[in-house]
């Protein structure tokens, strides 16, 4: 009866502590866990189901390993904040499969995306024709974004996706090169906007020949 009640005991308070400890981490959708977020998750649930099979081990030894694994999350978390590079070496970055009509067979491959990959989730999106797609980006979660084809004429110079041309005060020349546009001219319309330091900026992207800017909340 003793080791019943143990056992019940044991179960109540690591699940009391994993819900915690999720809840420090931060809400984030399950489709939308990172490779680190998925990987700190399976060992905090084998360390859970571990301590409950072995009543007799010391508690310590499961919570010890799970205050690691949060401390491990805490810190990328915070090194994803300040760190583009960091944020895309841990969660990776969308990549773009359907570029204006035309699909970019190369970066498929690159992220090991076959063409069944890519119907499923087309039809997901209740896409059963991929001649309706303009753009398609397939995110660092592994879901698939969209853009349809609009069915009035749009003229050439609109563009139906917007791409962000600074992040966290930096340039994302990548996406400037996008728009056939360079480092110099953002600067300079920038500047007409008043704003001179690009480090105060936490967000710029432009569509349709409009900025939309925020600045980092001080």
């Amino acid at each position: 009866m003793e080791e019943y009640l143990i056992l019940i005991v044991r179960t109540l308070f690591l699940y009391f502590v994993i819900t915690l400890i999720f809840r420090v981490m931060g809400k984030r959708e399950i489709g939308e866990l990172s490779v680190l977020d998925l990987v700190v998750n399976i060992m905090i649930a084998e360390l859970a189901v571990l301590a409950i099979e072995e009543p007799r081990d010391a508690i310590l030894h499961t919570l010890i390993p799970m205050l690691i694994l949060l401390l491990v999350q805490l810190t990328t978390a915070f090194l994803s904040l300040k760190s583009k590079p960091f944020r895309e070496l841990v969660d990776g970055k969308p990549t773009v499969i359907i570029h204006n009509g035309k699909i970019d067979e190369k970066a498929m491959k690159q992220q090991r995306y076959n063409f069944d990959d890519l119907l499923l989730q087309l039809r997901e999106k209740d896409v059963m024709n991929m001649a309706e797609v303009e753009y398609a980006i397939l995110e660092p979660s592994g879901s698939l974004s969209i853009v349809k084809k609009d069915d009035t004429n749009r003229s050439q110079s609109q563009e139906p996706l917007s791409l962000p041309l600074i992040l966290d005060g930096k340039i994302q020349l990548d996406h400037l090169a996008g728009i056939n546009q360079t480092d110099f001219w953002l600067r300079k319309e920038l500047r007409k906007r008043g704003f001179t330091n690009l480090k105060e900026i936490s967000f710029c992207s432009y569509h349709n020949g409009e900025f939309f800017i925020d600045q980092i909340d001080k």
